[in-house]
């Protein structure tokens, strides 16, 4: 196996990562990269097959040790489906999509539409950051209806999540971290209060529900509860953002045309968004058996990184995968994962894209770019830090 040498938060890498992917993919379907010495794969094939196959999790064969300051965060993180396997992690996960239907999601479809336009009609004159006055707002406020938070809590709700997914950033500071677990206190502090008050007066919103699940014999502890909130709005909003940043500057920068937003080509349009320039772009998974993939054996307890936004280029399943081509074809890509950790927020995500841009390029349709998109150092997340826009 190819040893490949490149530093997350080089400069170049993180404004495009897509050349070091097509280096790695042309050493095999595994390769070692040192950095993170970690065996990785840019390969389709092998990143679905590895989410679906039961002998790979998300929880280490051996606990890792937690260092004291971070104990608070890795508090949280216990009781995240995230992290978790069966069968706790099939009845979290039940009693989460119980609550997260999918009429409930669809529910929420005017209500998107709606506070577009009113972000839309705040839009300054002149040239603007399109990231605090569209992108960032529109998934945190609309997370925060459906929890039933305090929409006035919504840039403490930003700050909080900001800071927290900080620790999944390569190269971590002390200050990142102290930062996170600033955050994670203050996020636990408040929604525990906000539990013990929906356990008092229930209401029509996702917390009441999981509430609900807990007192009808499905147990949810209190500290699951707040976890899987932690995880909906931390998950949910972090790659939202990304997604209509992200897909906004490919949307300006191919100079696609806006029949490509409308009904019905919209849903073909936020796939391929979410193919070209995924939020999310390594998701790890550790071996609990000796499994072969494709040539490469790993042990128990080995760790893989699955490069989605690599699998997403891959040529094998897709045609020209280089080109963003908004009437393609729609079919499965590796953005929200697959198998059992397959994101439960994925069709609020779609919807919330498939409203919000029709929406903004139908009041503007001029809308360019007013200076050069800059993406933020946050590997593995990829998103834009700004995006300059005129309308």
């Amino acid at each position: 196996m190819k040893s490949l040498q490149q530093a997350p938060t080089d400069p170049a890498f993180v404004q495009n990562p897509y050349p070091f992917y097509e280096v790695a993919r042309q050493v095999g379907p595994f390769f070692h990269w040192q950095d993170y010495d970690l065996v990785c794969t840019c390969n389709a094939a092998a990143v679905h097959a590895i989410f679906r196959d039961r002998r790979f999790g998300r929880v280490p064969v051996t606990p890792p040790v937690i260092p004291p300051h971070l104990a608070p965060f890795y508090a949280v993180e216990a009781h995240s489906m995230l992290e978790l396997e069966p069968p706790r992690h099939t009845r979290l996960r039940g009693m989460v999509l119980r609550a997260f239907t999918s009429r409930r999601i669809a529910a929420l479809g005017p209500e998107i539409a709606a506070l577009a336009e009113e972000l839309i009609d705040a839009f300054p004159s002149g040239a603007f950051d399109l990231l605090p006055a569209f992108a960032q707002p529109l998934p945190v406020r609309i997370i925060a209806r459906l929890l039933g938070v305090p929409e006035a809590m919504a840039p403490d709700l930003l700050a909080w999540s900001n800071a927290m997914v900080g620790m999944y950033r390569a190269g971590r500071t002390g200050k990142v971290e102290a930062s996170a677990i600033a955050a994670t206190k203050a996020f636990v502090a408040f929604l525990q209060g906000y539990v013990e008050e929906r356990r008092a007066r229930p209401a029509d919103d996702l917390i009441t529900q999981l509430i609900a699940a807990e007192m009808e014999g499905e147990k949810l502890t209190t500290e699951e509860l707040i976890s899987t909130c932690i995880l909906i709005l931390n998950a949910g909003h972090e790659a939202t953002v990304h997604s209509i940043g992200n897909g906004v500057k490919t949307l300006l920068q191919t100079k696609t045309p806006l029949a490509a937003l409308a009904e019905p080509a919209i849903e073909a349009t936020v796939e391929e968004i979410l193919r070209f320039d995924p939020p999310l772009h390594m998701f790890t998974r550790w071996a609990y058996d000796t499994v072969e993939v494709m040539g490469h054996t790993f042990k128990r307890g080995d760790q893989v990184g699955l490069l989605l936004a690599a699998a997403n280029r891959d040529p094998g399943p897709w045609d020209r995968p280089d080109r963003f081509l908004p009437f393609r074809p729609v079919q499965a890509n590796a953005s929200f994962g697959a198998g059992l950790h397959f994101c439960v927020g994925a069709p609020l995500a779609r919807l919330e894209l498939q409203l919000a841009l029709p929406s903004l390029f139908a009041r503007h349709p001029g809308l360019r770019l007013a200076a050069p998109p800059v993406y933020g150092d946050t590997y593995h997340f990829h998103g834009l830090r700004e995006l300059r826009v005129r309308v």
